[in-house]
């Protein structure tokens, strides 16, 4: 049975899962948990519950949020439907066709405005957008470690994005929102044509453009597309949203963007070694490198786009 267990698939860093068929899941915390954490897993398990019997409650058919069926609290145990369907990657979402990709987009903004009206909207404040950042590991790279790998032109060029990302601040609404909208967590069946949510463990009060301008719309390239429909779905008497040719929406959009992109670069710098101790981790090296300088070209492509 301990064998059994160890080869169970994991969900994340604290789940591992036992397929029953095509409709269920069945959910336990790593059997590594001592008793604090099993607790601890299980506190946000219900808390996920009642996210997701909220936005179910709402019964938009155009998306589908799966059922939490039960939580069983003294064997550790929840037991959820399964989304149907694969990851929405940009692979598959350019391979639809136009009235399956207007109806995805359709169905985000459903979801987004949905969400987002569940609890009550929050007043205007100033937003920095650089506490969404690891901003100080990304400081500390571009002035310490990144002349080793890189180029003092493209050290220059990050040195301006820090800056221009250290300094920009834009006033915002906070929101309840998923919070993790990658392609991992939006499933495309293509039988019914229709997106699953999964995921609500980060749901929460966030900055509303952060889920508007996701992931998963950024790699899909219909954040402009998701942004005008929600604006047409969302309850204007509860708030106001800028048009997109808004000149402070489209810098909002940049860095927005920019952000998402960052943190990747961020996670790259954290993974690079000065001092590789085997081959493996020197090609790993080189492999960081080469997505960083990437992500670097998608930041000069960015602005050249932004600038027209």
């Amino acid at each position: 049975m301990a064998d059994l267990i160890k080869n169970l698939k994991n969900h994340g860093r604290e789940t591992y899962a036992v397929y029953y068929g095509d409709e269920f899941v069945l959910k336990r915390p790593l059997p590594t948990f001592n008793d604090a954490a099993k607790n601890a897993w299980l506190a946000k398990q219900h808390k996920t519950k009642s996210i997701i019997d909220d936005i179910r409650a709402i019964d938009n058919p155009v998306y589908n949020v799966p059922a939490m069926k039960f939580i069983n609290d003294d064997e550790y145990q929840i037991l959820e439907e399964r989304a149907p369907g694969e990851p929405l990657t940009a692979e598959l979402y350019n391979k639809l066709s136009k009235r399956q990709q207007f109806e995805i987009i359709n169905s985000i903004a459903n979801f987004l405005v949905d969400m987002n009206e569940l609890r009550p909207i929050g007043d205007l404040k100033l937003h920095k957008i650089q506490y969404e950042l690891k901003f100080s590991r990304l400081d500390k790279f571009i002035d310490t470690k990144m002349p080793i790998w890189f180029t003092k032109a493209e050290v220059k060029q990050m040195s301006r994005i820090r800056d221009e990302i250290g300094t920009f601040e834009y006033e915002t609404r906070q929101a309840w929102s998923h919070g993790d909208l990658n392609a991992g967590n939006v499933l495309y069946d293509a039988s019914s044509s229709k997106i699953s949510f999964i995921d609500f463990a980060e749901a929460d009060y966030k900055y509303i453009y952060r889920d508007i301008f996701a992931p998963l719309q950024i790699e899909l390239d219909i954040y402009k597309r998701v942004y005008e429909t929600y604006c047409q779905l969302h309850n204007k008497n509860l708030y106001a949203m800028p048009s997109i040719k808004n000149e402070n929406l489209r810098e909002i959009m940049k860095y927005r963007i920019m952000v998402v992109w960052l943190r990747r670069f961020v996670k790259a710098a954290d993974d690079l070694r000065v001092t590789p101790a085997s081959q493996k981790s020197a090609n790993n090296n080189m492999e960081k490198i080469f997505f960083m300088r990437r992500q670097m070209q998608n930041f000069t492509n960015l602005e050249k786009q932004f600038s027209k």
